[in-house]
């Protein structure tokens, strides 16, 4: 959206606010995505955790005359938020109507007189062609109480309620598998129930996103927008269901500890990905792991809003899938000139990847792990990032070259864990050992 439709689609919402004890003065708002779930495929190809059997929500790979309730946690709360939707992943056009945004009570309930309807182009239902994506109107949140201001603290920990119904049967359905977080569907053929504030038609409940892939909301045009983008370490596999303990969530915590609501951390990771893998993806033959970062990245990266700064945690599939380490290195090196071309100034840290040592299949090779050393020496010393993570030399436990073993039990469903995924207590050293002014502009100050 350009700058002069922003400003005019938010006018109805711009608020003063004081800068001194006789002055006002409006704030400069521009759209900053707040929460975001990358669209990996057509369900079911992905892996989900923790999920419920879902053969009576869904006999077929598709919805059908369905309302969805998405549980989400925006990192940044305003006044004004938009959605968006999306078939990226469809082989027809969907319709979406009875389209709302509220505040999560609990479970699938909702906040008492918090719904608000979600229109688009004044309209109360959308039709998105396949391979499409379309953002709703501004949506007006009358219970953020103080605008567009700093101080939402009341709001900390919230989540927000997105109900939608598929008019008909869908196709195949866009998804995010790996939600780590609690969502909930209507039966087949319940048709358009998502104004209920109650619970009582939406039974099944699924861990997964649906159609839905990113939320903006109206900031004050000096917040920075980080993006993680990683594989199922960046997802949460092995992180505690519902717990919003992935590393992640981990940065988010500690950037709003140390700059207040100007910096926004975003989740960009999907299960199993690579950089430079599966060398073609279709809806027709879609991988599990979606499609790789190199051709991902304008839609998951380049297409939100505000980015500022991008944390990459990618490369442990590839080396399991058996690419060559100059292959990788070339992957990465791609990735990066796009975002610097195409995001002046942005900032990007690598995060050197972790030990699979002790996991079963090639990823737990010595091959594989002399392989990763080479990758993580390339991203210590090769300077193509402004900084670095070094997730890897705060898991490894030094004497075997595997996870610390208090790392590896699984958070998310308990049992002794894979030597892949760090669980809870790996994700908060993760998220512990990032350099947080890596991050932002140089003249970006705590507040």
């Amino acid at each position: 959206m350009s700058p002069s439709r922003l400003i005019a689609c938010l006018a109805p919402f711009l608020v003063s606010v004081a800068v001194g004890p006789a002055a006002s003065a409006q704030y400069a708002l521009k759209w900053v995505t707040s929460w975001a779930a990358s669209p990996q495929g057509p369900y079911p190809s992905g892996n989900a955790v923790a999920q419920p059997d879902l053969s009576f929500a869904f006999p077929m790979p598709s919805a059908n005359d369905q309302t969805f309730r998405l549980i989400v946690h925006p990192d940044l709360w305003s006044e004004a938020t938009r959605v968006r939707f999306t078939n990226v992943f469809g082989t027809q056009p969907v319709t979406f109507d009875g389209i709302f945004i509220g505040l999560q009570k609990i479970g699938a309930t909702i906040e008492p007189g918090t719904n608000t309807p979600v229109s688009f182009g004044g309209r109360g239902s959308v039709t998105i062609q396949p391979g499409q994506s379309v953002w709703s109107d501004p949506v007006r949140l009358r219970f953020v109480r103080d605008g567009y201001g700093r101080d939402e603290t009341y709001l900390a920990g919230r989540k927000l309620a997105i109900s939608f119904h598929t008019v008909g049967q869908t196709g195949p359905m866009t998804w995010h598998a790996k939600a780590v977080t609690t969502s909930y569907v209507s039966d087949p053929g319940s048709g358009s129930v998502g104004q209920a504030e109650n619970d009582a038609a939406l039974p099944t409940s699924t861990t997964s996103w649906y159609f839905v892939d990113a939320l903006d909301m109206a900031a004050p045009s000096d917040t920075q927008l980080v993006v993680a983008l990683g594989d199922s370490i960046t997802d949460g596999t092995s992180s505690t269901i519902n717990g919003d303990d992935r590393w992640p969530d981990v940065l988010a915590r500690r950037m709003h500890e140390r700059y207040g609501r100007r910096v926004v951390v975003v989740n960009e990771g999907i299960g199993g990905n690579q950089i430079i893998g599966p060398a073609t993806y279709s809806v027709s033959n879609p991988a599990s792991s979606g499609p790789s970062a190199v051709q991902r990245l304008g839609r998951d990266v380049l297409s939100l809003s505000g980015v500022t700064a991008v944390i990459w945690f990618e490369g442990t599939n590839d080396v399991t899938a058996g690419a060559a380490v100059s292959d990788i290195e070339a992957g990465m090196k791609t990735v990066v000139s796009q975002l610097r071309a195409s995001i002046p100034g942005v900032r990007i840290v690598g995060a050197t990847i972790t030990s699979e040592v002790g996991a079963a299949g090639n990823g737990g090779t010595p091959a594989a792990a002399a392989e990763r050393q080479v990758l993580n020496a390339f991203i210590r010393t090769s300077g193509l990032f402004d900084a670095v993570a070094d997730f890897d030399a705060v898991t490894v436990d030094p004497q075997t070259g595997a996870l610390k073993a208090q790392f590896v039990p699984n958070t998310s469903i308990g049992g002794a864990g894979d030597y892949v995924h760090p669980n809870r207590a790996g994700y908060l050293a993760m998220g512990y050992s990032i350099d947080l002014t890596s991050l932002v502009r140089p003249w970006f100050s705590p507040r």
